[in-house]
């Protein structure tokens, strides 16, 4: 473990070398040890450390409640941004190894949060959601979810409910500027959205919104 933390401490860019590194922990240690290793690198100050913690857990979230709580609870609530991209892609693992359409429970917990940080890591986690098992068969209802946050106070959320319906109208432009067309956007939080919402769209099309 020592020599796995001396090396992502040397590395401040990128994210590869977490992946990898909580790869070789995962398939070094049976699921409890991973958990405890996971749980004791949250503890050090080096976001590197806490980052790698965040995938390990999001790789046992789908069937330990002490690592899903943990999530949705600490991490959640850590000031680092780079931690917080990990807590995204923690919980895309989550649904991934519980399956898309068996985690809606889970993702709408987590879409109706008051914690912007739990937000963005769902709207975020599941870019792109057309791309995603059952979202595939059901891009409306990825719509749906995101735009439910168009007016979100936190810059930071309404910055990926843009980016995520940005990405979703390069297959289903038609969907996107149907949802776009109900916005009010005499309301700046929601113009703010709509900017990022729009950037795949073209002129034609967004005449249309």
């Amino acid at each position: 473990m020592d020599e796995v933390l001396n090396r992502i401490l040397q590395i401040e860019h990128g994210f590869r070398h977490i992946y990898d590194a909580a790869d070789e922990i995962l398939g070094s240690y049976p699921r409890v040890r991973s958990l405890e290793i996971a749980l004791d690198l949250y503890k050090n100050e080096a976001y590197q450390a806490r980052m790698l913690a965040t995938v390990i857990l999001g790789n046992l979230a789908d069937n330990n409640s002490e690592a899903y709580v943990f999530l949705r609870e600490q991490v959640s609530r850590d000031k680092n941004w780079r931690v917080q991209e990990m807590l995204a892609v923690a919980f895309d693992l989550i649904c991934k190894n519980t399956g898309y359409e068996k985690s809606m429970p889970v993702i709408s917990e987590w879409m109706d949060s008051e914690n912007p940080n739990i937000i963005r890591a769902a709207t975020e986690g599941l870019r792109v959601w057309t791309n995603r098992p059952f979202f595939k068969e059901n891009p409306l209802l990825a719509i749906e979810l995101i735009s439910r946050h168009q007016s979100h106070e936190s810059l930071y959320v309404r910055k990926s409910v843009g980016n995520a319906l940005k990405d979703i109208s390069r297959k289903y432009p038609e969907l996107v500027i149907n949802e776009l067309n109900g916005w009010d956007l005499s309301n700046p939080l929601i113009r703010f959205t709509y900017k990022y919402a729009i950037k795949h769209l073209d002129k034609t099309q967004r005449d249309g919104v």
